[in-house]
């Protein structure tokens, strides 16, 4: 593994994911010709699924409001190497009241940590990702704060920031996020990445095979199944079809396992309304929207953690059949790989989908930053082997021991008792 993550470093431009979650920024940077030389992530169930698809980064289970630079530096093992960008999405909680700045806000202390290691590393090029309301009324306010603190530490930020769709970078779903790029003075400014074709629910989950017609996703996330796949979006996603523009590390994997579909058990009134909503109209109970074929999938959610009510976002219905979406579905309609997996439950498992850039649309920025480090990517000849599947599994006292936190580092799932029609329908899509 040592010689391995040598090898890799000295050929690949090097980026650290801050906040990575599962790892769709991290993936669209791999994509882009990067090696992803340590992922920080303080939540263990998360890291662990890192770990899992990304064997040569180094996982970091920390909040960056305890690590420096110097600390990253060296549990990445990169020593006093330049490091060519730094990706994260900083949660943002508020933003200013008149006569404060929004970065001293202790709410906001992990975009002012995020600024810190971006001085501390003092990478070449750096990328902030946030949700579009940054940009408009009070908060804009504290954007400008978060874009002099970066000029502060020496860097050139391009102030003519975007807000850019997936919808327009590949992925089937209608998806908008801030992205702020910036390069160490001195070096040249990146340009935002140009739109591309745009790709249906239909390209993406088409194939998949209708998860209830198997009785062991009842219990169990995957199995071997047959399905002959035709689109080329879904092909390429699937292995199938080569992707002239993905310059990631070919994973071993078996395409003919059809993971992270496991089951929902919806009751059958529920299934009876499914059916007679109409694509690309709202199932006026559940509040569920039935995809179309031919459109494109809305944004999809995490929702929210135990400490703040532990809200499940809903899911959308399958065009075709009467029940929710699947994990497997989701990361489709998300632009994950098939080889890509996720924790084995439905709740992680969606969570980490929802909680993540779409990694086609975190290609197109990696290229741009790549195309300003004047690199030329080239494909890797070598595939990896993933990591043990156990990383899938754990719950969060496995996690926590496993990195060696404390388990209370992350609040834990509370199930509540439904107390409506709407929220029952959620307990039932979710439960794990």
């Amino acid at each position: 593994m040592t010689s391995l993550k040598a090898r890799k470093s000295a050929a690949r431009p090097i980026a650290i994911d801050l906040f990575a979650g599962a790892g769709g920024l991290s993936l669209g940077f791999e994509q882009a010709g990067f090696d992803i030389a340590a992922a920080v992530e303080i939540d263990p169930i998360h890291c662990a699924v890192h770990e899992y698809n990304f064997p040569y980064s180094h996982a970091i289970c920390e909040s960056v409001a305890n690590l420096t630079g110097a600390a990253i530096r060296e549990r990445a093992r990169i020593g006093d190497r330049d490091v060519d960008v730094v990706v994260g999405g900083a949660p943002c909680q508020g933003f200013s009241m008149i006569g404060k700045r929004a970065l001293d806000d202790p709410r906001n202390q992990l975009v002012f940590h995020y600024v810190r290691i971006i001085s501390e590393l003092r990478p070449k090029y750096f990328v902030f990702e946030n949700v579009k309301g940054l940009t408009v009324g009070k908060h804009r306010k504290f954007l400008m704060e978060i874009i002099q603190a970066l000029k502060d530490c020496g860097y050139d930020v391009v102030e003519d920031y975007r807000v850019l769709n997936a919808a327009d970078h590949g992925v089937p779903q209608d998806r908008r996020r801030l992205f702020l790029l910036g390069a160490r003075r001195g070096q040249k400014v990146p340009s935002y990445p140009g739109t591309t074709d745009r790709t249906t629910v239909r390209d993406a989950i088409g194939d998949l095979p209708d998860a209830d017609r198997y009785a062991a996703l009842r219990t169990s996330d995957s199995l071997r199944v047959s399905y002959a796949t035709k689109s080329e979006y879904a092909r390429r996603l699937r292995g199938l079809a080569e992707d002239a523009e993905d310059f990631s590390y070919a994973r071993v994997f078996d395409p003919g396992i059809l993971t992270a579909s496991r089951r929902t058990e919806h009751t059958a009134l529920s299934r009876q309304r499914f059916a007679s909503t109409e694509p690309g109209k709202t199932e006026p109970v559940s509040r569920f929207l039935k995809l179309d074929f031919d459109g494109r999938c809305n944004t999809l959610r995490a929702g929210t953690d135990s400490a703040r009510g532990a809200f499940t976002s809903p899911r959308p219905i399958h065009p075709k059949f009467s029940r929710v979406i699947t994990v497997r579905e989701a990361a489709r309609l998300h632009s994950y790989p098939d080889w890509f997996r996720f924790h084995v439950t439905k709740w992680h498992g969606f969570r980490q989908i929802g909680n993540s850039v779409p990694p086609l649309l975190g290609r197109a920025v990696a290229s741009a930053v790549a195309k300003a480090l004047s690199y030329v990517p080239v494909k890797p000849s070598e595939p990896l082997q993933r990591g043990d599947e156990g990383l899938l599994q754990f719950d969060m006292t496995d996690a926590a021991a496993y990195f060696g936190v404390k388990i209370g580092v992350i609040p834990q799932r509370l199930r509540k008792p439904a107390t409506d029609v709407r929220e029952a329908e959620r307990n039932e899509t979710y439960a794990d």
